[in-house]
């Protein structure tokens, strides 16, 4: 089963001849400049930084996503593959034309379209380099935190093929976490838009799908970003330990102490004695191993930060405490870390750089094991990598000309690989399956599994054509189906998943449609029968050292906080409605205002366990930060609204309670006023959890006023203390009154109170706009429309609430009249606005049609080919 490296292939004079006879076709409809067919300089994209090689017919060389569209049609007419190539710094073999065809190189789609400083927010063509990316926003005071060591030369589109992460990712996150949407082309030549500038539009999240899926699902020619305030404040400390297990465990304290330092990153003695003969930057060569723990901030908090994570290192082992006290030493020992790749170099001809993820926690027994593996085969091993996330990168040091030892070293990735999967871990973090890691994918999921992603590849790519070859062996094992078992009653409670997609599986026989909630009666609006989730209620694994919760899709959130906030723990997120369920909140992507700060769903939901229609049962993910194994499956079913699948459970991501929050307000005559101030104070927000404008909250002001400004900072009390003075300074200058401390609300408590002030008899529409956009939507609103509504506006993430009582719209046809208005400037704008709520069940809920809505539908049809799961429910049926 171990990767066996793939060679060019010869080819027979027949098959040459055929190839440049189609290949020649490409004059008809480019520009010389734009495409190559010269054997020489073909033999650059024959690699690309890992083993596998492959020869490519051709290379192309795109201006715009029409270029891209074109070559994809003709690809179509002439059968012929094509492979999206970024920087080539890959490792896995994924922009390796293993197959043949026609490379896309995007060199010449460097352009960043758009930055939008207020708005946070960017639109880049996937030629941009990242770091070049990174320093140009910086500019501006902002941060694209998604940092690969290859950031100096890899480029957006690569980044989005792997998911790029990086020593950042620990606290920021990884690529898909800052992808709002992208335009892609898919394989008929179609450009379509997935997702967009604006949040949570209603569709299925294929921006998540593609981004990761190694160009093997579309060719994506641009990205939405969005970005975040740059830290103001960096601090940067070394600390050497006894054994690496030792240096493991210290990771595992200061996760569990409610911890969260901007990177965590782990080097063995070898690796450093083998940079340090490299490039001497003092690291502590006589020690085991050493940390390189970062912390970020304000320059208020940083001393306070670094000390109390400096006594937990202290206490687990750790020694010779080093922190930079320049810029220049901080460089340094970066400089020191970024340089383990070159530095091997020095000491073999090749090195092979392992990719796997475990939980944290098991870092320092997979250390071990490891270390075991690889003195069981006599090979050359040193460990660098991101200790925070739990990504390993064992770095093994042979000669790849020596086929046996080549051998050995792919025999040793095997056991390695099932090391991490026997943790729960992942058998890549960041680099990708591609070529050389595919024929693992069968060790990490099920047959059931392996299916539901070659069902995807075959929706987007029938034809194949796309990056053919990569991710999936050419076998896989037969997916596991449960036996029909068609339920008597009229409500079914299911307590396991297997039982759960038997029942599905009799009623899809049966042609039985199921509403699923946590109900059991009531208006079943379509449906046969209730499909209940409360079976699945209660917490099965708590986490803290590895920051996830593992619960029944039909636990209560509340009783989940219940117990999390016992723990000083936190999943961050909050409803209006107290008998929300955590697989309820998720399939209808309910994100609160707090999202500003802790992310959203699709950034929290880490695995899920789903019941399918055809009686597959599927585990989506794994309880680890970073895993680019196949494609992102969970992000699929947040916000399907139960019509891709039922979940069973779910494992989410947390973080600790924060040591101190305040809140701020400002009275408000107007809307557009408090949207003017809030706009004022964006660039000071970086512990910001949410900022809210709000109608009908009670503020301690004499004669009150129609709206609240609410701010909401949460964190240490020195970064709270720091940006409450920025706040305050910024709306001095835009001319607002002074702030009030108002401690005893919360921004998000009251957008939730908003929600849910008039009960069932509200209609309740949310606008979801492009970032800077809620005035400019506000401001084609005719007044008489304004008047129906009360209105609540979530100003981090662009969501504009209105709620009318049944007194203002008595009636669907006038309630259907005023929703109508409320649409058009909102996808004019490039949003949408769909109800939440509301007593006429005749109403259009969504008004929206996603450019591939044809796609979601094929996918809805695969997974439910009888419409068995809530019916109407979504825009895919």
């Amino acid at each position: 089963m171990s990767h066996t490296v793939t060679a060019v292939a010869p080819r027979t004079a027949e098959a040459a001849a055929q190839i440049a006879a189609q290949t020649k076709t490409l004059a008809d409809l480019f520009p010389k400049h734009q495409f190559s067919l010269n054997p020489v300089e073909l033999l650059t994209y024959e690699i690309d930084a890992g083993f596998d090689r492959g020869r490519p017919d051709g290379v192309f060389f795109p201006e715009s996503s029409h270029d891209v569209s074109r070559l994809m049609q003709w690809a179509n007419r002439t059968h012929t593959p094509l492979v999206a190539r970024g920087a080539g710094t890959g490792l896995s073999g994924g922009a390796v034309p293993e197959q043949g065809g026609i490379v896309l190189s995007f060199a010449r789609m460097n352009n960043v379209l758009e930055l939008d400083k207020r708005g946070r927010s960017a639109a880049v063509e996937v030629g941009v380099v990242n770091l070049a990316f990174d320093g140009l926003v910086k500019q501006s005071g902002l941060y694209y935190p998604p940092d690969p060591s290859s950031g100096r030369s890899s480029v957006i589109g690569g980044n989005l093929g792997e998911n790029a992460g990086g020593p950042h990712c620990f606290k920021y996150g990884v690529t898909t976490n800052y992808i709002t949407g992208l335009e892609v082309v898919l394989a008929d030549g179609r450009m379509v838009r997935l997702g967009g500038r604006a949040l949570d539009y209603p569709e299925y999240d294929l921006t998540g799908l593609v981004v990761g899926s190694e160009g093997t699902l579309a060719i994506a020619t641009r990205a939405y970003v969005r970005l975040i305030r740059n830290p103001p404040g960096v601090k940067t400390m070394m600390v050497a330990f006894n054994s690496e297990e030792e240096a493991g465990k210290a990771v595992s304290a200061v996760i569990a102490a409610g911890l969260v330092p901007a990177t965590l990153e782990m080097m063995d003695q070898r690796i450093m004695r083998i940079i340090e003969s490299y490039a001497p930057v003092g690291l502590p060569v006589d020690a085991k191993a050493a940390l390189i723990v970062e912390v970020d901030g304000y320059p208020e908090s940083l001393d306070t930060q670094m000390e109390e994570i400096s006594d937990i290192l202290e206490s687990n082992g750790g020694f010779d405490l080093r922190i930079a006290q320049s810029e220049a030493e901080r460089a340094q020992i970066w400089y020191g870390r970024k340089s383990a790749a070159g530095s091997l170099a020095r000491m073999a001809p090749s090195f092979y750089l392992v990719d796997i993820t475990v939980p944290r926690s098991r870092l320092a027994d997979t250390l071990t094991a490891v270390n075991q593996v690889c003195d069981h085969y006599g090979l050359t091993l040193g460990h660098v990598f991101h200790a925070g996330d739990g990504n390993l990168h064992p770095c093994i040091a042979f000669d790849a000309r020596n086929a046996e030892e080549k051998a050995k070293v792919f025999e040793a990735c095997e056991a390695i690989v099932a090391i991490c999967i026997e943790r729960d871990g992942s058998i890549t973090g960041e680099h990708g399956v591609g070529i050389e890691k595919r024929a693992y994918m069968p060790m990490m999921y099920s047959g059931a599994e392996l299916a539901a992603m070659t069902e995807i590849k075959s929706l987007f790519d029938p034809k194949t054509l796309l990056n053919p070859g990569k991710i999936f062996p050419p076998d896989l094992p037969a997916p596991q189906y449960e036996s029909p078992s068609l339920p008597k009653d009229k409500s079914i409670k299911s307590a396991t998943p297997q039982e759960a997609a038997a029942a599905l599986a009799g009623l899809a026989q049966a042609g039985k449609r199921v509403r699923i909630g946590s109900a059991t009666s009531g208006d079943l609006r379509g449906a046969d029968l209730w499909l209940s989730t409360a079976g699945f209620n209660g917490i099965t694994k708590f986490a803290p050292e590895d920051l996830y919760v593992t619960a029944g899709a039909g636990t209560p959130l509340a009783d989940l906080q219940a117990f999390l906030t016992e723990k000083q723990m936190q999943a961050p997120l909050a409803s209006p409605w107290p008998e929300t369920t955590l697989g309820g909140l998720i399939a209808t992507n309910l994100n609160a205002p707090q999202r500003l700060r802790y992310g959203g769903l699709r950034d929290l939901l880490m695995s899920t366990t789903v019941a399918l229609a055809d009686g597959r049962v599927i585990r989506a993910g794994r309880p680890v930060v970073k895993n680019v194994a196949g494609y992102d499956l969970p992000k699929l079913f947040i916000g399907s609204h139960g019509t891709l699948g039922l979940l069973t459970d779910v494992t989410l991501k947390l973080s600790p309670l924060p040591r101190a929050r305040r809140t701020f307000a400002l009275p408000v005559a107007d809307l557009p006023q408090g949207l003017a101030w809030a706009g004022a104070t964006v660039p000071t927000w970086m512990v910001m959890s949410s900022v809210v404008l709000c109608s009908g909250v009670e503020l301690p002001v004499a004669g009150g006023a129609p709206y609240a400004l609410l701010f909401t900072l949460e964190g240490l009390d020195e970064d709270i203390a720091a940006e409450e003075m920025g706040l305050r300074h910024a709306l001095a200058a835009a001319g607002a009154p002074p702030l009030l401390v108002v401690d005893e609300l919360h921004a998000t408590h009251e957008w939730a109170a908003f929600l849910n002030r008039d009960g069932e008899q509200a209609t309740l529409v949310r606008a979801g706009l492009p970032p800077g956009r809620v005035g400019d939507y506000w401001g084609q609103l005719p007044s008489a429309i304004q008047a129906q509504a009360a209105w609540c506006v979530d100003v981090g993430n662009h969501m504009l609430y209105a709620r009318t009582a049944p007194t203002e719209l008595p009636d669907a046809a006038t309630t259907a009249s005023w929703l109508s208005t409320l649409r058009k400037p909102a996808l004019g704008l490039g949003g949408y606005a769909v109800v939440m709520a509301t007593p006429h069940d005749e109403l259009d809920r969504w008004g929206y049609t996603p450019d591939a809505l044809d796609l979601m539908r094929a996918l809805k049809d695969r997974w439910d080919p009888q419409g068995i799961l809530n019916p109407g429910d979504f825009v895919a049926g």
